[in-house]
């Protein structure tokens, strides 16, 4: 990593995980493989700072550990990468075993639980929907009844105010940073 931390993949432990990398890793990933509008690729990092967003308006009482795990929940793609479901599941149990090792060393970095609970999990799973609506409407070229069929329509106040955000990657990895700052401080 460019902290100068060796990350084990197969083995990652919480010691070797630090969020510069992951800021800066997610900040370079695009999602949609880059297939959106703009001059910039829309970001895992500027998708995990909507999240984040979207899971406490969902939950305005939700303690800062969870809007953590929110923000962090797609964090082992800092050095995995993102795939789009379909490869995900083509890939197999391997994939999935190797994002919940690395899930798992990044919570425990930042002092979460290892596992989220399942409660918590479908919640920010509920705001990632509504995330990957929005950036199919305003980014990646879909109408809003084909992201209906694909994601579920969305509370209108779920959203409102809400736009995707298109910026280089040296604002969205300061930007992410700083929520996890902000989150951690919360966190006490």
């Amino acid at each position: 990593m460019l902290s100068g931390r060796r990350l084990d993949l197969l083995d990652p432990t919480p010691v070797d995980v630090e969020i510069e990398d992951i800021a800066h890793g997610l900040s370079f990933v695009a999602r949609w493989n880059g297939q959106t509008l703009g001059d910039f690729a829309y970001s895992v990092a500027e998708h995990s700072l909507l999240v984040e967003r979207l899971y406490a308006r969902l939950n305005p009482k939700a303690p800062a550990k969870w809007r953590l795990a929110a923000l962090l929940h797609d964090a082992p793609e800092y050095v995995i990468g993102d795939m789009i479901s379909p490869v995900k599941a083509a890939v197999g149990p391997d994939y999935d075993e190797l994002d919940k090792r690395l899930a798992a060393a990044v919570h425990l970095r930042f002092g979460l639980p290892a596992t989220i609970p399942v409660t918590v999990k479908k919640q920010i799973k509920k705001a990632d929907k509504i995330s990957a609506w929005m950036e199919a409407t305003q980014i990646a070229g879909f109408s809003e009844p084909e992201a209906n069929r694909f994601f579920g329509k969305p509370d209108p106040a779920t959203i409102d105010g809400l736009h995707i955000h298109l910026r280089p990657p040296t604002e969205t990895r300061a930007a992410y940073t700083a929520r996890h700052e902000e989150l951690l401080t919360e966190m006490g």
